[in-house]
């Protein structure tokens, strides 16, 4: 076990890293758009996930993010339940939205897991509109119980990281829908 800089422990011996790429056939404004609009990721990574890996409440501020705007969210998992607290770091229209979220898992035997994540959206022009690029940087885990203990052995890791692909993956789809809900009804 080590500590990261402010002190906290880290059951990890280095960042994980979630990516995934999902084209979009409208221009990367549009997308920013909805990605910067915190209340719509209750729909796209909420309501349209699947059932056991979702978003459930968010408590966000009206109108486009900006750097400093806080959130809360709620979700869960098939480990247990998160409790959210983010915030963002970068809002750069139309090219990327970022924010750290500090992430409490209660586990479904009761353990309590704190980690911290970077959720960066990068926008990136296409021939035929843009390409959404996500990435979640898991930076920190408290403690290992159960089955995040896979998270030290490396094979088993690669394989937990790729079903958790998975997930971002359908979240982009879903993104990409929703901006193009939101476009046709203009």
């Amino acid at each position: 076990m080590t500590t990261t800089p402010t002190g906290r422990a880290n059951a990890l011996k280095h960042e994980l890293l979630i990516e995934a790429r999902h084209p979009c056939p409208l221009p990367a404004e549009d997308v920013y758009d909805v990605l910067a609009d915190l209340r719509s990721h209750l729909d796209w990574a909420g309501e349209r996930q699947s059932q056991t890996s979702r978003l459930t409440t968010m408590d966000a501020p009206a109108g486009p993010a900006m750097v400093g705007a806080e959130f809360r969210t709620t979700g869960l998992d098939p480990m247990g339940t998160f409790d959210d607290s983010s915030v963002v770091t970068e809002a750069t229209r139309p090219h990327v939205l970022e924010f750290v979220t500090e992430a409490r898992l209660t586990t479904k035997k009761g353990t309590t897991v704190d980690w911290t994540n970077v959720h960066r959206y990068e926008l990136e022009p296409a021939p035929s509109g843009c390409t959404i690029h996500a990435s979640i940087r898991i930076v920190r885990i408290s403690e290992l119980p159960g089955m995040l203990a896979v998270f030290r052995i490396p094979l088993l890791s690669a394989l937990a990281l790729k079903m958790s692909r998975s997930v971002v993956e359908r979240g982009l789809r879903n993104l990409a829908q929703v901006t193009q809900e939101r476009a046709t009804a203009r």
